[in-house]
Parts: structure tokens; C-alpha cells; sequence
């Protein structure tokens, strides 16, 4: 399914349950020129109760000696491919719809099964371990004329709501009656916990109300805001509040003293956080291991909402981000905010991005009166050190060392809680630094490595970035692009090099030269206008490696 959400010609998107048949499930639809995919994730859950067989006969209710009648969800997505069939009958009659089952159940007769199933178009895969903490991106690109097959089924599913399967399917479901004691209470309540914050997922945040459209914040291929103009969030008034839906945010400016003030880039929350972590490229590891830090946090909360004294696991926020420049760390920090605020672990979900100028003035008591104000700053949101090494300087006396202490007083505090930090820097020297202080390796147990992005990454960072200026290349352009990155990357640096934000500067180059040519040649219409042609593709400059002289 990523193979597929990466494929241009296929169109994919994430539903939150589909009319009439599947609104209980997770459904992904896929479809090409040709093909109709629907894709559901059944995440029952991997226990005795749900290991069963199916019903030969392909019906609704599956009866089995000594279980109780259950509805077979094989045969729901059976008829949802069935439906969805014949609302393309009419303006889409040769395309074909297909239905894909992926369940955490353990279906005993699937062998049996197998014929029946691919006459009716279905594919089952049973006893699918951990379905539920799958996250899988799909290609919502609007501009593929495949996404009107799509649209057809939808619009055909929102007009038909009282179907006679939809109607029948109400009819069937069978009334079970149970003792209503103590016991059962509690483990009604504890499944409806359950399913709350582990199926259900995240806390839905209107994207208009909220945050408002925070997407184009956000570059989709690692580049830190920062760096990048057009992704530059806004910036604060100075001596204001921001507020977004009742939270207040600071203006993002510290005094160190009574003559300095300083600066802080505060980046606000989004409020779509898994699905920018999704369109990034590369950070496979990243994604995975930010999946498991937060369904533990999300696992903690519901367990304290159930069993107020109950022991809790540890889980400690804090992280360190190691890579060089370009490569998202500051994206993801963003990303990270606002998943843990959606998880329940952080208030506001915003990130306060410091370095070692923040914090150190030229007064004695700078650095703890900058500490202070940053950490008020930072309360419910994320406090992200950038180049957090330079604060071990190399004298005893260095100001920075006392800024690492402060900082871990803070941490030793068990009622900071509603804040999470992040050291971010260059791998080798952060790792120095946590050698240097144990303290630190013990309050820092989340370790995120940010790799170098491949060739292949870069040119996909390349394709998405003229994508939002709607510039294509020409082949012998793209060709000629595609030869001098590599040669350039082969000989690369790589203290030096800047990964996406080396794109970024190249590119920018590119539109330059491309300007002057258009101006000088006076394109005929809109599309030669934006045809990036070999004549734009300017040199590749680098930093190479110095060569050393002598033995």
C-alpha cells in the first residue's frame, strides 16, 4: 500500500468508514484508468474470540456452535464492492472493483474459501498482527482523472442511505442480552476506553476552527521552516498574545537582561499532524518509532483515566534528534508537538526553537533569567535546542555548561510534566555531549537519527517542489538534472552537504536562470511558460573536501 501511494498513475484515499456497508471500518480506496480497489482494515483485535470460520455460503450472519451469531465482514465487503459496481455501471461500466480484507480475526477456512472469494472480486489476508498502529499515506492528487471514479462511488453512498442491504444489515443484527452486574459494567467501560483511544485514534481537530490551514507551513520533504520562505510560519506581533481557539502563544521574545532582548521562533501547532508526518520523504525509521512513542503515551492516558491509582508506565517526552542540516529535524519536531498534544501528553502542542544565543547574555544571571522565560514559553508545547552541543563549550567556565544544568534541574522536576524537550545537532558531537553528562543520557531515552536523504530521495523532494509552482521539466532537461545531482552527490561533502535545503537553494538557481530566459525568448502560452527546459539547468556547486598536504 505505500508502493501504491507513491505510484502517480494511482489515486488513493483514507475514509473513515464507507456507507452503508463498511462504517465501522478503516477503508482506503485506490483506483488507476482501468481499476477500483477497496482496501479494509478490520482491527478486532488478535484474541480467542475472534478466531472463527467463515460461512460457506458467503451470507451476513456466520453461526457457529457454542459462539454467538456475528455478521461476517467478508460478506460486508463483498457487498460494498457489489454496490460500488453498479454506481459506475453508468458512466463507468468497464471499469472493474475489486475488495481487499486485511483483518487481525484468524479465519479457519480461508483454503476453502479462496474460489468463491475470487469469483466475487475479494481477497482476504487474516491473523494480521497489530493492524490498528498501521499508519499507510495515500496520493491524494486531485489532478488524476481517475479520482471521478471515486467520486462517483461516494456521491452514490451519501444519496443512498436507507438501501434494502443497508436496511437488512439493521434488520439481522441480533440482540444480545447479558447480566448487567459490576463486573460487565467495568468492562463495558473499559472497552469503550479502549476503543476511544487506540481505534478511534487521535483527537480530531477541526482543521478551519482550530489551527486553521496550517498544510503550506509545512515542507513535505524535510526542509526546516526556517530555512525556506515559503513555508515560513507567521510571525507573532510583537508585544502580543496569539491566540488560536482560546490557547495563547507568546509573542516569542525574551529579555536577558535590562539592554538585550532577544528573539524565539515559536511554531505553531497543526492540525493534521500523521498525515504531514505521511508526505514526508525518506524518515521511515522516524515515523515508525514516533508511532510507538506515541500510541505508549496515548496507552498510558487511557490507562490513568481508567485506574487513577494505578501504577503508570514511564514514559519520558523528552528526545534528541540527531542529523545534519536539511534533513526535517525541525519538521518533525514540529509534527512531534502536535502529536503529542492530539495524544493527550502536551497542552498546546507548539514548538519554541532556541540555540546557545538564546540563552547566553553578557550579564552574570542571563542565562537563568533566559531559562526561565523559555521554559514559560515552552509550557504544553515543545522547548527545541538546535545545535544543543555548542553548550558544552570547551572551557570549565563556559557559560553554556551552566545553561545544561539549569536545564536538567528542570527535568529532575517531576511536576514539569506539560512540556517536552529536543535536542537537535550534528550526531558525533551530540553524542559527545551526552557522554559528558549521564544525566543527560537518562533524561534523553528517545534517540531519533535523521539519515542523509539517497539520489532517488532528492529527486523526489525535486519533483514535489516545481510541482507547487506547476513547472515541469523537459526529459532531456530532467535528464540533465538528474545526471549532475548524482555526480554532485558522489562528490559530496558530507560535513557540508544540506540535503533537502540543497535542493532548495539549487532550485532556486534554476527558477532564476529559467526567468531570464522566458524574458529574453517571450514564451508563446502558460505551458512553455512553465517548462523547465536544459537551458535552466545551471552547474551544480558544491563544497568539496579539502585535500590534506603532507604524511
Amino acid at each position: 500500500m505505500d508502493a501504491m501511494a507513491a505510484n502517480y498513475a494511482v489515486y488513493s484515499t483514507h475514509l473513515n468508514g464507507l456507507s452503508p456497508f463498511l462504517m465501522d471500518y478503516d477503508v482506503y480506496l485506490y483506483c488507476n484508468s482501468t481499476n477500483v480497489v477497496i482496501v479494509c482494515l478490520d482491527s478486532c483485535g488478535h484474541c480467542d474470540d475472534n478466531v472463527y470460520a467463515e460461512s460457506e455460503t458467503l451470507g451476513s450472519l456466520i453461526l457457529t456452535k457454542g459462539y454467538e451469531p456475528r455478521f461476517s465482514t467478508v460478506w460486508k465487503l463483498m457487498e460494498a464492492v457489489r454496490l460500488a459496481k453498479s454506481h459506475l455501471q453508468l458512466n463507468h461500466p468497464d471499469i472493474a472493483v475489486y475488495g481487499v480484507l486485511l483483518t487481525e480475526a484468524e479465519i479457519l477456512n480461508t483454503y476453502e474459501l479462496y474460489e468463491q472469494w475470487d469469483a466475487n472480486n475479494i481477497m482476504v489476508i487474516d491473523d494480521f498482527k497489530r493492524l490498528k498502529y498501521r499508519h499507510i499515506p495515500v496520493n491524494n492528487d486531485d489532478e488524476l482523472d481517475c479520482k471521478d471514479y471515486i467520486n462517483t462511488i461516494l456521491d452514490a453512498t451519501l444519496d443512498v442511505p436507507d438501501t434494502e442491504e443497508a436496511a437488512s444489515t439493521e434488520a439481522l443484527q441480533p440482540d444480545y442480552s447479558r447480566e448487567n452486574d459490576a463486573k460487565e459494567e467495568d468492562d463495558e467501560e473499559f472497552a469503550k476506553l479502549l476503543d476511544k483511544y487506540l481505534r478511534e485514534g487521535m483527537e480530531i481537530v477541526d482543521e478551519k476552527e482550530s489551527f486553521g490551514n496550517d498544510a503550506d507551513d509545512l515542507s513535505e520533504d524535510g526542509v526546516e521552516n526556517e530555512e525556506d520562505e515559503e513555508f515560513a510560519p507567521e510571525e507573532f506581533p510583537e508585544g502580543s498574545v496569539h491566540n488560536i481557539d482560546g490557547t495563547s502563544f507568546p509573542n516569542g521574545e525574551i529579555e536577558q537582561n535590562q539592554n538585550i532582548s532577544v528573539k524565539v521562533e515559536i511554531l505553531r501547532p497543526i492540525s493534521n499532524p500523521r498525515e504531514e508526518l505521511d508526505k514526508l520523504v525518506g524518515c521511515t525509521d522516524i515515523k515508525r518509532r514516533m508511532d510507538e512513542l506515541v500510541a505508549l503515551t496515548r496507552y498510558n492516558k487511557m490507562m490513568r483515566d481508567m485506574f487513577p491509582n494505578g501504577k503508570q508506565h514511564e514514559v519520558s517526552l523528552h528526545s534528541v534528534f540527531l542529523g545534519r542540516p536539511g534533513t526535517g529535524k525541525t519538521t518533525v519536531c514540529k509534527i512531534f508537538g502536535s502529536l503529542l498534544r492530539q495524544a493527550g501528553a502536551l497542552s498546546k502542542g507548539h514548538v519554541v526553537v532556541c540555540d546557545r544565543g538564546t540563552f547566553i547574555g553578557t550579564l552574570w544571571g542571563d542565562e537563568e533569567r533566559s531559562m526561565k522565560q523559555v521554559l514559560e514559553m515552552a509550557k504544553g508545547g515543545v522547548l527545541m535546542v538546535d545545535e544543543a552541543y555548542l553548550l558544552n563549550g570547551k572551557h570549565e567556565n563556559d557559560p553554556g555548561k551552566l545553561v545544561i544544568q539549569l536545564l536538567m534541574n528542570i527535568l529532575a522536576d517531576e511536576t514539569q510534566r506539560d512540556i517536552a524537550v529536543v535536542l537537535c545537532g550534528y550526531k558525533e558531537p551530540m553524542m559527545k555531549l551526552l557522554d559528558t553528562n549521564p544525566g543527560l543520557q537518562s533524561r534523553f531515552p528517545n534517540k531519533f537519527e535523521f539519515a542523509d536523504f539517497t539520489v532517488e530521495e532528492l529527486l523526489e523532494i525535486t519533483k514535489r517542489r516545481i510541482k507547487d509552482y506547476d513547472y515541469q521539466f523537459t526529459t532531456p532537461a530532467w535528464e540533465k538534472y538528474s545526471g549532475i545531482l548524482t555526480q554532485a552527490y558522489q562528490v559530496r561533502n558530507p560535513e557540508t552537504w544540506g540535503n533537502a535545503r540543497f535542493i532548495a537553494n539549487q532550485l532556486e538557481r534554476i527558477y532564476i536562470q529559467h526567468a531570464s530566459r522566458c524574458v529574453q525568448q517571450q514564451p508563446k502560452d502558460k505551458s512553455e511558460l512553465l517548462l523547465l527546459t536544459s537551458e535552466d539547468i545551471v552547474p551544480i556547486e558544491i563544497s568539496r573536501p579539502k585535500t590534506k598536504i603532507g604524511f
